[in-house]
């Protein structure tokens, strides 16, 4: 790498973490607010309320929370100190609630979910969370003319776990796949609207804060494997 694509690359590293640390502490407080407010309301009508608009709270009240740890862990990385926890995550659950939080990118594409019994493991919950949503996300966005199938896999190696996500998309042209977790950087796809492109290089960065890492297995005309290596020990 000469000189010159050294310092691109550190100025883009800084552009992401300021990104991420604006970001994250600017949600900090209407997420707080959204999670207060449900949980007051629930206290004070939950008995009142039937067993549907029960569960409409308790679904805001709950994913408020999980968007608190989510930004607080990418706050953490952000400012070069991230607070790496040792949570027991049972993966099984962890990704049939991503999955339902995709609730309406997943009705509208009639995308399916295959996984066999997935390992329960010992790592950082919210970091998991983070690098498996984005890639569970750009597999029902970037997607052909089937119907999205994503199949998940885990297997351990000793105190070493790799959690494997495919897809049946149209796969990622060669000539783009070394860019994929450029910051910024978004794969085209025509009649979409371009995000920023930070979803897997966040993935990436945060993972390596656990000392884990991910990569693009394969991709071709039947579709993408990613690969995220976690050091995680048996819970």
């Amino acid at each position: 790498m000469s000189s010159e694509q050294s310092l691109a690359s550190t100025e883009n590293e800084e552009r992401i973490r300021r990104f991420l640390a604006i970001a994250s502490h600017d949600l900090q407080s209407p997420l707080r607010h959204i999670a207060m407010y449900a949980e007051i309301l629930i206290d004070d009508l939950g008995d009142k309320l039937d067993s549907e608009q029960l569960k409409s709270l308790q679904t805001i009240l709950h994913k408020a929370e999980t968007a608190q740890r989510l930004t607080k862990a990418l706050m953490g990385f952000a400012t070069s100190m991230p607070q790496v926890a040792a949570d027991e995550i049972d993966l099984n659950g962890l990704v049939s609630e991503i999955w339902a939080a995709m609730e309406s990118d997943v009705i509208a594409s009639g995308a399916t979910l295959q996984h066999d019994r997935l390992p329960t493991i010992v790592s950082d919950g919210a970091i998991v969370r983070i690098a498996l949503t984005n890639v569970i996300a750009n597999a029902l966005t970037h997607r052909g003319s089937l119907v999205p199938v994503v199949t998940i896999e885990a297997e351990r190696e000793a105190a070493e776990v790799t959690i494997r996500i495919s897809d049946n998309g149209p796969g990622i042209d060669p000539a783009h796949q070394d860019k994929i977790f450029d910051a910024f950087w978004k794969l085209p796809q025509g009649g979409l609207p371009v995000g920023p492109g930070l979803g897997l290089t966040a993935s990436r960065e945060i993972l390596r804060a656990l000392g884990g890492s991910i990569r693009l297995e394969r991709s071709d005309a039947g579709g993408s494997r990613f690969a995220i290596r976690l050091p995680a020990s048996r819970a």
